[in-house]
């Protein structure tokens, strides 16, 4: 079966490593996004999808876009069977879409119908979703609507953030895709309707999301911080500085405090009123300085009293 791959970032890694170590599915071609400014330098950096692609000697295409018909005919020349696609990044027109003679298919980080869209680990996370997956998809000219092929499940452990559940769910992939490829080929894949009623959308990660508002709740405050972590990372007003919070937990202890009041210190632990129990801050970042742990920061500063914002 000839197959072209499409992928951008790290989440797509293991789904290519799959396919580049069977021979049977072994990509013709590699599609990623164009190599990006990086670093302070602001050098052009590949993908992580084409620094492995091209290690493998596969022909990598950067397109800008995929819409022209030049575009359309250059995938039209690989001849493919099928198109597998894992966080490109860019949208697929129906030019594309009707290239491979057995379709294309995708893989999503979310239990669909639920997190349709370009932030489906992080909404799971900041809606406190007790469980997510993986979606092996048909394509269609609509955002993740197509019919679906195949679901792996996996269970949010109550401690883990979205870098650490994106890298899980991207190894996940990459064992539904091993599953469904051989239906794929026999030609017994059972695609299954999704319902619409149960669609739910995860809009894109802003930078304004990242400012907590300690008037919430130290649960919901938590789970934000475990959602936005490692981008764009949620943050504070500490005495006129941004503090970054890259870790967090929730105390079920009640306070009389105002909501973001740092508590009086005890044994070392760097806790916050909120309007409904006390969030323990763990690992914290001052402009220009490093992740460091709370009791480390208390050790530098003097925080009893101080109001965040």
């Amino acid at each position: 079966m000839k197959i072209i791959f499409a992928g951008t970032p790290a989440f797509a890694v293991p789904t290519l490593e799959m396919l580049l170590a069977s021979d049977k599915y072994r990509p013709c071609a590699v599609y990623t996004q164009p190599d990006r400014p990086a670093g302070r330098g602001r050098k052009l950096k590949p993908s992580p999808v084409k620094e492995l692609a091209v290690k493998a000697g596969l022909p990598v295409l950067q397109p800008a876009s995929l819409k022209s018909e030049q575009e359309a005919q250059k995938m039209a020349e690989f001849s493919p069977d099928l198109l597998v696609v894992a966080a490109y990044g860019l949208i697929f027109p129906q030019t594309i879409l009707d290239i491979p003679r057995l379709g294309c298919i995708n893989v999503h980080a979310s239990l669909l119908p639920r997190w349709r869209g370009a932030a489906p680990v992080q909404r799971a996370l900041l809606a406190g979703d007790e469980q997510t997956g993986i979606t092996i998809m048909e394509m269609v000219y609509r955002l993740d609507a197509g019919d679906m092929l195949h679901k792996e499940v996996c269970p949010i452990e109550p401690w883990e953030t979205a870098s650490e559940l994106l890298a899980k769910l991207a190894r996940l992939g990459a064992t539904g895709l091993a599953k469904v490829l051989p239906l794929i080929e026999a030609g017994t894949a059972v695609a299954e309707a999704q319902d619409e009623s149960q669609v739910t959308y995860a809009e894109k990660l802003d930078k304004s999301e990242a400012l907590l508002d300690w008037r919430r709740s130290a649960v919901e405050l938590a789970r934000k911080v475990r959602g936005l972590n490692d981008w764009p990372v949620a943050q504070t007003r500490y005495q006129g500085k941004i503090l970054r919070i890259w870790k967090a937990e929730p105390l079920d202890v009640s306070t009389d405090a105002a909501p973001g009041t740092l508590l009086p210190v005890q044994n070392k632990n760097l806790d916050v009123a909120t309007g409904e129990g006390v969030l323990r801050l763990l690992e914290v970042q001052l402009p220009g300085g490093k992740r460091i742990t709370a009791q480390a920061f208390l050790n530098a500063h003097q925080v009893d009293g101080i109001q965040l914002g």
